[in-house]
């Protein structure tokens, strides 16, 4: 049986976004509560019941958490630019290596505006 699962978590952070013209709102520093969803997928194995433990995943998310949580993004190397695009892939790139089943990182910028990456 194949399956997803997703297991989130949030942050807070501050970041501009340099990339956008002077005089546009998020051009100046905003801060916003940040929320990620880390999916993972494949098959369940025979007579195990499961995919993975989601405290393993919780473990693989936390280094990334606390590199972000109440942090200036732009700071952060590789986060100079920290659209919900280049958040995506920075957390993509750091949960791969210890989460080899990830499917896809959904990063929600506000209650209404998300970007999805799947590592393409």
């Amino acid at each position: 049986m194949r399956v997803r699962l997703v297991k989130s978590f949030d942050f807070e952070a501050a970041h501009w976004l340099p990339c956008f013209p002077e005089g546009h709102k998020c051009r100046r520093m905003h801060g916003h509560s940040f929320k990620v969803d880390v999916v993972v997928e494949g098959e369940i194995p025979d007579g195990r019941g499961y995919l993975i433990d989601y405290a393993d995943i919780k473990r693989a998310i936390a280094p990334v958490r606390d590199r972000l949580d109440h942090d200036c993004l732009n700071e952060i190397e590789g986060l100079e630019n920290p659209t919900s695009e280049v958040i995506a892939k920075w957390v993509w790139d750091r949960l791969l290596p210890t989460l080899p089943m990830l499917f896809e990182v959904v990063v929600h910028e506000t209650c209404t505006s998300r970007c999805h990456y799947a590592g393409k």
